[in-house]
Order: structure tokens, then sequence, then C-alpha cells
């Protein structure tokens, strides 16, 4: 795949060498203009499926990007949208002759309604919220359209900031009745000074969010977003990283995350949760989960949070971010609608956390393995000892030698990495053969093999995944079903991921280049198929023996993504299915009937459709009376999910004997962290089926042999 990269880039580069792409061709040296020149170049030539620039691709610009920069509409009037529809179908002439017409007049005017909103504000927040009043708030902001007049707009900014006072209000209440709880003669705030302080805390976190983050933004940013929603109509993961946005994406590929330990995305005015790191302070508190909703945050050295519904992802990030040793308090709305604070200390984020790591259980005087891998992780500049592949070998010998008579390989939650790294993982459980198949356009596709014909584990395997199983997890999970080498068990599908990206450096690209640093823009270059000639794209993996889990309800794949590719197929590669010595058909049936009468996962699939009905549900009431009946209603009936996270199993998981011996010289908690794995894998249903399959098999077991693949 490195050469592919390396192909593409060479491809470019003398592309626009003959070209003669230099600022010497600009009468206008503008760094805008030129970095269209660039951004459109590259899309046309070194895409994937580029898709052409005419007037629905201009019409789809134009409506993607006033979502993008006013998307709960509280900024531009009616009457901007019209004005702005001049250039509704012309967006695509504008990018072919570099012009930036379109993104000067919707900036100038943002720039104009900000500067109005932050008058509404302060006019909304001088006069008292009435608690008492009938009314509702709708979040899901599509019902919504854009005001007609000054007259809507206060109207609208008045519930929005209503709907984001109601927490400040309930908290200072709920706070203030405590106080009286614990002590009698405690004298409760009035309604009228608790209305009033919820207020105030809502304007100084607006006030801060507009004179430290709005007012912050350079053009440069701004134009960031524009060129962003021009490459993200190719594709969802073809994105542009302007210079700032670069350096953080450095940083986090230098291997140490600083902060929460979280991966956040900006979905409409939210930012949600879409990663826990493995080793984390937010994964250490188990009190975060992903999906859940960031509302607000508070310093420790400050009384009021400060709100970052509506913040840009950055501008947020800021806030949740921070030196090691410090706290931060964190306003949650979890998915089932409930609102909690959770108390975050923050710490260096060692990404070696998301290593594999293994555990060793008995059951029924059987020894079986589990091996945990978040990520198909590698360094390409120490490939030999920086590998996910080697890491998982090395554990397979470390729980043979103690006996291991059956693996479980979970790569739930496994968000993909490597395609190197999959190819070498999956020739771990075959002798030779090919393991996944990449085309490029107009190019023959290649099969990427397995050569080495020695095999790390020829025993029962069963692979977990769910619906946050992607890209290169994907593969290894489509290679060993496609071989019959392995029983997938999980979610109906996976994630379905099936492209591939490389990143661009954009100032390698332009010589004599005096516009300053244009950032780097990742590209999807490649599409990666099963051996079997299917695409993931999608579609994801179909689990041979399908659970219900917290996402079965929720469109959290490639489906729910903007613009994604379609799915298609190839011709097979040529392989031969292994001639195992299991029963798999007898372990998946058997496994089926067992799941179909599990109670704990019916239960599991009530709380998913019940998470579901929460989701769609998008009125507020901004009555305080209602607002916690809802919520006391929430409360209770959430209650009867609770034994959910009490469900245990009578399995007991262990460290490897080699990993016991780091426990007496360790100083990072390994010890710690292990103890509370093995402790999540003694309450985790889906496990104890993983072995209860490994069982099945191993019983089922017969002679039989190695297949080798067709030369």
């Amino acid at each position: 795949m490195k050469r592919n990269h390396i192909v593409l880039l060479l491809v470019l580069l003398l592309a626009f060498a003959s070209c003669s792409f230099t600022t010497k061709k600009f009468t206008d040296p503008n760094r805008d203009k030129l970095l269209v020149q660039v951004i459109t170049y590259v899309l046309e030539q070194g895409h994937f499926d580029p898709i052409n620039l005419d007037d629905t691709f201009s019409e789809e610009l134009f409506a993607d990007y006033i979502e993008k920069i006013d998307p709960v509409k509280r900024y531009f009037y009616e009457s901007d949208i019209k004005e702005f529809e001049n250039y509704k179908t012309t967006l695509d002439d504008q990018l072919k002759a570099y012009d930036i017409t379109f993104f000067n007049v919707t900036h100038e005017r943002m720039l104009k309604r900000i500067a109005e909103a932050k008058e509404i504000y302060k006019e909304v927040l001088s006069k008292p919220f009435d608690y008492t009043k009938v009314e509702f708030f709708d979040t899901d902001y599509e019902n919504t359209g854009f005001a007609k007049n000054r007259e809507e707009m206060v109207e609208r900014w008045r519930q929005q900031l209503k709907f984001s006072t109601l927490t400040n209000y309930d908290d200072i209440f709920t706070e203030e009745k405590n106080k009286k709880k614990k002590d009698d003669t405690y004298v409760m705030k009035t309604e009228a000074i608790i209305e009033k302080e919820a207020r105030e805390a809502t304007f100084k976190s607006i006030d801060i969010y507009f004179n430290d983050s709005i007012e912050d933004l350079s053009r440069e940013d701004w134009f960031a977003e524009y060129v962003n929603t021009i490459v993200e109509e190719f594709d969802p993961h073809t994105y542009y990283l302007p210079p700032r946005g670069k350096e953080a994406f450095d940083m986090r590929m230098s291997g140490k995350l600083e902060g929460i330990g979280a991966k956040l995305q900006k979905r409409m005015d939210y930012i949600k949760i879409v990663e826990l790191i493995s080793g984390g302070p937010a994964w250490r508190s188990k009190e975060l989960e992903v999906e859940d909703v960031i509302l607000k945050v508070k310093q420790e050295d400050e009384e009021h949070p400060v709100s970052i519904v509506g913040m840009r992802i950055d501008d947020a990030i800021k806030y949740i971010k921070g030196p090691k040793g410090t706290k931060v308090t964190l306003t949650i709305k979890k998915v089932d609608g409930t609102i909690e604070d959770v108390v975050i200390i923050r710490d260096v984020v060692e990404l070696g956390e998301t290593y594999a790591k293994a555990s060793i259980v008995e059951k029924n005087n059987m020894k079986f393995g589990v091996i945990n891998l978040p990520a198909f992780y590698v360094d390409f500049q120490d490939y030999k000892n920086l590998n996910a592949a080697i890491d998982v070998k090395r554990e397979i010998e470390n729980l043979k030698s103690e006996g291991m008579e059956g693996l479980v390989l979970d790569l739930r939650n496994n968000g993909g990495g490597s395609l190197p790294a999959v190819v070498d993982m999956a020739g771990l459980f075959i002798k030779d053969g090919p393991v996944v198949q990449v085309r490029s356009t107009g190019e023959p596709k290649e099969v990427l093999k397995d050569r080495d014909k020695s095999i790390a584990w020829d025993g029962p395997l069963v692979i977990l995944v769910n619906e946050l199983s992607a890209s290169a997890s994907e593969i290894m999970a489509a290679a060993m079903q496609d071989y019959k080498r392995a029983i997938v068990i999980g979610s109906k599908q996976t994630y379905g991921k099936g492209t591939v990206q490389n990143v661009l450096n954009l100032n390698n690209l332009v010589s004599n280049n005096t516009s300053g640093d244009l950032g780097a823009l990742a590209l999807t270059t490649q599409k990666y198929y099963r051996i079997n000639g299917g695409s993931v794209q999608l579609e994801g993996v179909k689990s041979d023996v399908t659970v219900p889990g917290r996402f079965s309800f929720i469109n959290v794949g490639e489906k729910d993504k903007d613009n994604p590719l379609p799915w298609d197929e190839i011709d097979a590669a040529d392989y031969e299915v292994w001639e195992n010595y299991f029963d798999y058909n007898t372990a998946v049936s058997n496994s089926t009937a067992r799941m179909q009468n599990n109670s704990q996962l019916k239960l599991i699939e009530e709380n998913a459709k019940w998470v579901k009905s929460k989701i769609d549900d998008t009125m507020v009431s901004l009555n305080y009376k209602t607002y916690k009946e809802q919520i006391a209603l929430n409360e209770e009936e959430a209650k009867r999910f609770d034994s959910i996270s009490d469900y245990k199993s009578n399995l007991t998981f262990n460290s490897l004997n080699y990993e016991k011996a780091l426990f007496e010289k360790d100083t990072t908690d390994l010890r710690e962290k292990r103890e509370r794995w093995h402790e999540s894998l003694s309450h985790d249903v889906y496990i104890e089926e993983a072995l209860n399959v490994l069982e099945d098999l191993k019983a089922t077991s017969r002679v039989g042999k190695v297949a080798t693949v067709k030369k």
C-alpha cells in the first residue's frame, strides 16, 4: 500500500510539473485561489471515484456549506439564502475558474450576522425566562426553516438560550435542595435568584464562546471549512487538514494525547464521543460511553461551566483538554436522554494502551485465550517491532505455552488501521493465500497475500465484532469468514468502510510556493474487496451468529455518512476454504439457539430499542416542571435495564505468566488495568458466548489437515 501511495504522489507531482503549477502563473497571488486550484486538481486526478463538477455537484455543495456554517439556523435569514441562491448552480464554474466569490459573499454576510447575534443574545439574556410557561423546543433543526425577520430570529435565540439555561437552572435548584436536605436551617435561594444565576452562567458561557472562539477564527479557518465541504462531496473519508489541523494530526500520530482520552466528533450542533482510548482517563472513569454528548465543560478553578453546544470542535477541544493532573467536569447527555456530571482527571494517554493484550480463562477443564485488539497499529519506520500482527503472534505463542485450546479475537470497536498489518495477521491463522483485494481507478486489481506458510494457531477461532468494527478489522473478519477459518459473532453487520486513504502534503505539489502553508489532504485513493469479490463498503461483514447490541437500532455506520461510495463487487481471488476439522454449522446452530433464549441479550435488545425511541423524540419541554417529570420518567424507565451491567458469568480471567512477572516491577498501573479488563470480561455476555462456541468447536473436532491454496 505504501508503494501505491508513492506512485500516486509521483503522478501528481509530474502532472503539476507538466502543467507549470507555480505561483508565478497568478497575477493575484491569493493563497485561497491557489489552494482551490491544487485541491480541485488533486481530487479530479487522484480520487478513487472522482465526481463531475456540474450543476448537481454545485447544488449539493451549496446546501452542505450553508448547513455546515449555520447548522442550527441562528445566523442567516431567509432573505440571505435567497440571495445566496444566485450562486447555487454556478459553484462548479467558480471552482474551475479558481473563483471564490461565493465564499467571499457568504463569509462577509456571516461576519455581519455574527455581530448582530451578539446583540441578540445580550438582549435575550437581559430578561428573565418564564419556566412556568408551557412551550416546547425542537432539537431537530432540519424541521426548522430560516428566520424571515429579526423578530423571528430573536424568538429562535430565546428558545435556544432558554433550552441551554434550563440545565443550569436545574443544577442550581437541585444543589439548593441538597443543601437544605443536609442542613434544615439553610435558607434556599429564591426561584428568581436561581433563574438569574442560571441566566448569568449561560451569558458568561456564550460570551466566552463568541469572544474567545468565534472572533478568534481567521479567514483561513473559515476558508478551510469551505474547502472541507468541497472535498467531502467526494466521500466522507476525504478531508482537508489546514496547517493548524495538520499540526494536531501530526501530534496525534506521535503517540501521545494529553487530555481525557476520548475521540470527539461534531454532529450538527453537538460534540459526541465516538471512541474511548483504552487505559485513558475517560475509559478508566467507567462513566463515559461512545455516543455520549458533551453539553458543558467546567474547569476545576471555575464556578460555572461553559456550554460547548454549537462550538466548532477545535474550540470545544480547547476547553476539554488540559494539563495532566487537572480536573475537568463534563456535563453529559447520555444516549437515553439522561443528563449527568462526570469528573475526569486529565492525564497523558499513551497510545500504547491500544496495543494487543491477552487473557486466559478456564471453562469446563479447558483453557481458552482472549486477545483484545483495539486497532491495527503499525510503525512503518520500525515495522518489525511496532506491529499489531507481531504482537498478536507473540500473545498466541504465550497462550499456547499455557495450554490454550481455543482463541477469541476481539475486534469490537476496532476502527481499523494498517493494511499490511491485517494481511500479516490473517496469515497467522492460514497456511498461505490471498487476504484482501485492492483496486485503484483504471488499474488492475492487486491481491494482497500471506506468503508465510507457517501457522501460529490452527485451533478453534472465534472473532467478535460490532457496528464500530471498521476497515482493517472488517478485512480480517471477512477473510477468516471466507476461508471458513473462524466463526464471526456480533452485530448484524460491521461499520461498512471499504475505502483506503492516503495523506498528501499539498505543499509538496506546488513549486515556487510563496503563498504560505497549504496544509494537507486525506484522499480516498483505493477500494478494498473480500477475497470472494464482494466489497464491505456500506454492507460491512455480516456475522455468522447475530447478537443484539446497544447500537442495533442506531445508525452509526458508513450508511449514515454523507456521500459514501457505493457497494460493488469484482471477481473473486483464487483461494480454497480451510479444510477444517471442526463442525462450524453445528456450532453456529447451537450458538444461534442459545442467543435466542438468552435473557441478558433480550434485555440488551429492549434497551437498544428504548434508546432509539429517545433519540427519535426531538421535542423538549421548556417548562421546568414538565422537564423534570420527563427526566424522572427517563430515569425510572432506565432502571429496568440496570441489571444489564449487573450481569456476571462464573468465569475467571487471568493474566499470562509473563505479564504477572511484569506486575512486580510495574510503574504504569499495568496490574490495575488488567484487573479491570478481566473484571469487565467476566460481565461480558458476548465473550461468554464466544467461549461457548469454542467449546462446541472443540467438542466437534475431527482429524483433518490444513488446506493448501491453489497455485
